[in-house]
């Protein structure tokens, strides 16, 4: 898996106000890492930043549109004058629609794409602006079993995660050829409990919902957390619906898309009629100052689960090694005491 580097000192996480990125810069906190926050809505931000305060950490809150290039230069330059040398940067924004392409208008689609995906971009050309001078860093790119898997109904994230993927593998082999330290790796999830179903823009006519099996944030970010320990390993999965989703797309792609033409439209909605006036935050922050602040999980609590077992063998997959090998020994040992005996 590769050595571990020492914790991050300071460390920027865009998409920090809700979900995934508000649960990773708690953990952060907890270590004594400086944590800045990026994004949009003002009111989640600022409970965030409370929220990493809580834990002993140092919180620096900015307000930022990931979309918007020269904003995100001017916010590492911010970080790095408030509170040092940014080792780690992790990009975690995203927005999105829930509606079938045909149904997602062109400017709509534009903009999913340049949160989702040009925000990494932008990120992570800003990351490197500040690391590769010092040849130090690590950026930790948040995805999904999405990005090697496209569903009904997100048509736009689907691209996003899956162009995600194809930018980073072609900056990873850049970095290699030019004997870089600075590391980046890749950490793709299953489905999350977080606010983006109360708040994405939807065309669809009942409330939409991960697809089961849900896991709560804190699990998405201590994998995240962990890879940003061990940035030698390109990716990360986590959850078994995620390996199961990544392999057997590469086994049988054919069959997956009967399977979800058949199933995808209900899986991803309850039997809740939709609320024509329930908030969207593509184009402005559901938790800006007419709004209100989400939190960190959203409204599945009750279906997902705090843990899984095979993200943290995964994170520990040399000590389950080490036993197993530590096992087959005492094993081989216990029959040859056997025979003699």
């Amino acid at each position: 898996m590769g050595r571990s580097r020492q914790p991050a000192r300071v460390a920027v996480v865009t998409g920090a106000s809700a979900g995934v990125g508000r649960a990773t810069v708690r953990l952060l906190a907890r270590r004594g890492t400086a944590v800045a926050l990026l994004a949009r809505g003002s009111k989640g931000l600022a409970a965030a930043a409370d929220e990493v305060r809580a834990e002993g950490g140092r919180a620096l809150p900015i307000e930022v549109d990931m979309a918007d290039h020269e904003a995100v230069v001017a916010a590492g330059r911010r970080v790095e004058a408030e509170l040092g040398p940014i080792d780690l940067w992790i990009n975690a924004a995203f927005s999105s629609v829930f509606a079938p392409f045909q149904a997602t208008r062109p400017e709509e689609f534009r903009r999913a794409m340049e949160v989702t995906y040009l925000g990494y971009v932008h990120g992570t050309r800003v990351a490197l602006a500040h690391m590769t001078p010092r040849d130090h860093g690590t950026i930790v790119q948040v995805g999904s079993a999405l990005a090697y898997r496209g569903i009904p109904l997100q048509a736009a994230y689907c691209g996003a995660k899956h162009a995600i993927v194809g930018f980073t593998e072609s900056l990873r082999c850049e970095l290699r050829h030019d004997g870089s330290n600075v590391q980046v790796t890749m950490v793709q999830l299953p489905a999350v409990n977080t606010p983006q179903f109360d708040w994405l823009l939807s065309r669809l006519p009942h409330n939409a919902q991960p697809v089961p099996p849900i896991y709560e944030p804190v699990v998405a970010a201590r994998a995240i957390v962990a890879a940003a320990d061990r940035p030698s390993r390109r990716e990360y999965w986590v959850g078994t619906s995620t390996v199961l989703t990544i392999l057997g797309n590469r086994i049988a792609p054919g069959l997956l898309d009967r399977y979800l033409a058949r199933t995808g439209y209900s899986s991803q909605q309850t039997s809740q009629p939709a609320d024509p006036n329930r908030p969207a935050n593509l184009w402005q922050p559901a938790d800006g100052p007419q709004g209100r602040d989400f939190g960190t999980c959203g409204s599945f609590g009750g279906r997902s689960h705090r843990r899984s077992p095979q993200a943290w063998l995964s994170r520990h997959r040399r000590l389950v090694a080490a036993a197993g090998v530590s096992a087959a020994a005492l094993g081989t040992v216990a029959w040859r005491v056997t025979r003699v005996a």
